[in-house]
């Protein structure tokens, strides 16, 4: 049996385990990536990347220029349509999220469509180009045994059958729904593991001609005799239809090519030309694990938390995941944080799964209000379907339950606004403001995503979340500069940057400052993952001491 020594290794080469690899890899780390499948994803899966995500990539480092080529273009998919089927009568529409230059006040990366099996090849290129990461395909994840200095594990090569023995100071485990990893650390899930089962059919078709007046990301079919819903990944040549099925009772493979056809152009409703490309099962459910730890060995994404897939935040959250855990393993490794700054991992990413569980199950829910509007659900017939549409009593009703699905496609507030209550930071004590899921307002309350504004000059245009460093903290002082610049000279050995604001960071107009909740002596305390750590409202008597000691509490130690 070979063996290896790496630094980390990451058990899953999805978006969350390349992710993860890329942000160690920035700050010059070696990992070790392993993933039994054979090369990225080839079937399409989350096909939702939110503004989050992709400031994470920017600040990884990523090809943004790809990225947004690989996108879906919003005119295409800007919509979510409830129809009787695809070619048939529109009952409702809604717009699918925010996708227009109207986010650019809060972001510089709006949400957009990129399907996994796009996005997954553009990381899977940019590990590829990083000296210090080793990706192996068709190498999977056996056993893991920790002590006091790292962890040894087994993997295999699929292909050689051979064995190798991995040893690293940490794990980090993003090796999905079914986790192996967290099955043998005992770490259990809590909620429900099957709430409905579905056929994932692939098929090749160009439908443009179809939907020409009606394109849209998201296509749900209410005829109860052919109910599903249609993901558009392209409309010029791949979908996705979703079909529901009962596992008890059947199994995939009684599901052939025919058949899935039939269960197709039924949904359609006329004839098509496609190409049945894949299929396969899979079970929404709605759970999180109890922890995300268990000594060297760490959960991230779908190995954590399990979501319906009603709101895109599965890939998302996971993202976030592999953020808020690399530079805190990075700090604890170089010595500038103790080990108990690992502690605050799961403390701060338990909350978010928590609350996008609680949103993504109750957008999965509401959706059962449209069946109850065409009274489909009782009578689960076209006919019904068509004396309910003929009714303008019905059709109101249908219409107020198609705009309580409002909030399920636009979540900008959640997806920008959450904010960790405790953990690596300052609490101000003061609760984090109450948005809604719907509607975000910048806010640089201890824990919150550092408000994003657009800085004055250059090209291209940069935003205050690309001034962050992701290998060390960054102090944005809005006056006082020099008092501010003796207390970061004074702090110790946690790296610390000053940017002033006016000076290093030239702002358009004072809006960004009343966003921050700082007043002009004040500053901000910002992590490396551009979460805001602490916030100084105002100069205090003593910078340094209050600047050493709020580092202290964040990294678990005086500084």
């Amino acid at each position: 049996m070979s063996r290896m020594d790496v630094p980390f290794l990451v058990v899953g080469g999805g978006p969350v385990g390349m992710i993860e690899a890329i942000l160690l890899a920035k700050q010059g780390r070696e990992c070790l990536v392993v993933e039994r499948r054979s090369g990225p994803q080839t079937a399409p899966a989350a096909h939702v990347v939110s503004a989050r995500t992709f400031e994470i990539c920017r600040q990884a480092g990523l090809d943004m220029q790809a990225i947004d080529a690989a996108c879906k273009d919003p005119a295409d998919a800007g919509y979510v349509r409830f129809v009787t089927r695809l070619s048939g009568e529109e009952i409702g529409a809604l717009p699918f999220e925010r996708q227009g230059d109207e986010c650019l006040r809060y972001t510089p990366t709006p949400l957009r469509n990129l399907s996994q099996h796009r996005f997954e090849p553009i990381l899977a290129d940019a590990v590829g180009k990083l000296p210090s990461v080793d990706l192996r395909y068709r190498w999977q994840w056996e056993q893991s045994e920790q002590d006091a200095d790292g962890v040894t594990s087994i993997v295999r090569d699929l292909d050689s059958g051979d064995a190798h023995e991995i040893r690293s100071r940490y794990v980090i485990a993003a090796d999905g729904a079914g986790s192996r990893v967290r099955g043998s650390l005992g770490i259990e899930m809590q909620g429900p593991p099957r709430i409905q089962s579905f056929l994932m059919i692939h098929f090749g078709a160009n439908l443009r001609e179809m939907v020409r007046d009606r394109p849209g990301v998201l296509y749900f079919v209410m005829d109860p005799e052919a109910s599903g819903a249609f993901i558009a990944h392209d409309i010029d040549r791949e979908w996705v239809y979703m079909h529901e099925f009962d596992p008890d009772q059947e199994s995939e493979e009684d599901y052939d090519d025919d058949r899935c056809r039939d269960i197709v152009l039924r949904a359609i409703g006329e004839e098509a030309p496609l190409t049945i490309l894949h299929k396969g099962s899979w079970h929404m459910s709605s759970q999180v694990a109890d922890g995300m730890r268990k000594g060297r060995i760490f959960l991230a994404g779908d190995a954590a938390h399990r979501f319906p897939p009603t709101g895109g935040l599965g890939l998302n959250s996971g993202v976030q995941d592999a953020h808020n855990l690399a530079w805190k393993l990075c700090a604890v490794e170089d010595g500038w944080a103790t080990a108990s700054l690992l502690d605050t991992y799961a403390g701060e990413r338990l909350p978010v799964a928590r609350e996008n569980t609680r949103q993504s199950l109750q957008n999965a829910v509401k959706m059962g209000l449209l069946p109850q509007a065409l009274g489909t659900d009782v009578d689960p017939t076209s006919a019904r379907l068509a004396e309910s549409l003929a009714d303008p009593d019905r059709r109101r009703a249908v219409a107020a339950a198609i705009e309580e699905q409002g909030e399920h496609f636009d979540m900008l507030g959640l997806q920008l606004g959450f904010s960790y209550a405790e953990g690596a930071l300052v609490p101000e004590g003061s609760a984090p403001p109450l948005d809604s899921a719907r509607e975000y307002r910048p806010s640089a309350h201890p824990g919150a995503r550092l408000p994003h504004a657009w800085l004055e000059g250059g090209e291209p245009r940069r935003s205050s979340l690309d001034w962050i460093s992701f290998d060390h903290f960054s102090l944005i002082s809005f006056g006082a500069h020099e008092s501010w610049t003796e207390a970061v000279e004074r702090v110790g050995k946690v790296p610390v940057r000053q940017l002033r604001v006016g000076i290093d960071l030239e702002l358009p107009d004072d809006a960004w400052q009343t966003n921050c909740g700082v007043e002009p002596t004040g500053a901000l305390l910002i992590r490396p993952d551009q979460h805001v750590a602490w916030r100084a409202a105002s100069l205090p008597e003593q910078p340094a001491a209050s600047l050493t000691a709020a580092l202290g509490r964040i990294v678990g130690e005086s500084s």
